[in-house]
């Protein structure tokens, strides 16, 4: 008799941010297998009786295939076990949840699909951030640093963040690297103005969390903070909490600011929120 696997999002570290599905099939799975950035904390959740093996692919560094990720799934769960396949954030959010499922419906195996909170989302929250808001961006882009993710076959990786070069979009990056100065030419060449506002968020919702709030002109100067990180690029940024954000000394534009608060006040004015 089958198994089955449920892929799980463990969110973007904070333990409370599971779900309550989550926590349940944690304590009761016989296999987990999970991503190299699970928290300890969330691992400490995990019952003493499951089978708890890291199948963690992080930097380029790779200990176990994805192939191999994929044959311990359908083995387990043939053997008749409930598996937790584990992923940070969110398991549809970049983190190949798609060749998990196709190797699973190739093999008749079971399976559920349990969301968590994003990265993105989680990151936003910690730094105060309305990823949209209604006089600045109405357009979330979810992309990733890595350039074998963003380059297409034309080979023109800027081509991708171009379409998203106006002032009513939020980029998220995700994997941005520590060389900022490769994503500053890269969010340049798409057309973004240098003095569009930009945050890095390192290990969000965890002790270790730190806020950067800068501009894409002095990204190339941003501290190297500890990974792993997301980059927030767009006008939202200026919304964050400024008492949970360290900043670069030129961030703040006293003149820009002000022009921005008086559109803000005005079409106020003339327009009330709609009813949610």
């Amino acid at each position: 008799m089958n198994g089955k696997v449920y892929l799980v999002g463990a969110g973007p570290g904070d333990p409370e941010l599971l779900t309550v599905k989550a926590l349940r099939l944690l304590r009761t799975a016989n296999v987990v297998f999970h991503d190299d950035l699970v928290s300890s904390e969330i691992l400490k959740l995990i019952s003493p009786a499951a089978e708890v093996q890291n199948v963690g692919k992080r930097c380029g560094s790779k200990t176990i295939q994805q192939e191999e990720i994929n044959f311990l799934l359908v083995a387990r769960a043939s053997s008749g076990l409930q598996v937790v396949r584990l992923k940070s954030g969110d398991p549809l959010i970049f983190g190949r949840a798609g060749e998990e499922i196709e190797a699973l419906r190739r093999s008749n195996i079971e399976y559920e699909i349990v969301p968590g909170v994003t990265s993105a989302l989680g990151a936003a929250a910690a730094a105060g951030i309305p990823l949209t808001h209604r006089r600045a961006s109405s357009t979330i882009v979810l992309t990733t640093g890595s350039r074998a993710t963003v380059t297409r076959a034309s080979g023109n990786h800027d081509a991708d963040w171009s379409r998203f070069a106006s002032a009513e979009s939020t980029l998220v990056v995700y994997m941005p690297g520590s060389d900022y100065g490769e994503i500053f030419s890269r969010l340049t060449a798409a057309g973004f103005a240098e003095r569009t506002p930009c945050a890095i968020v390192s290990r969000a919702t965890t002790p270790r969390q730190r806020i950067y709030r800068t501009t894409i002109s002095d990204l190339r100067r941003a501290p190297r903070l500890e990974s792993p990180t997301l980059l927030v690029v767009g006008e939202v940024v200026k919304f964050a909490d400024r008492s949970l954000v360290e900043e670069s000394a030129s961030f703040v534009e006293p003149a820009f600011e002000a022009a921005f608060a008086q559109t803000i006040t005005a079409s106020l004015r003339t327009d009330e929120e709609p009813v949610a």
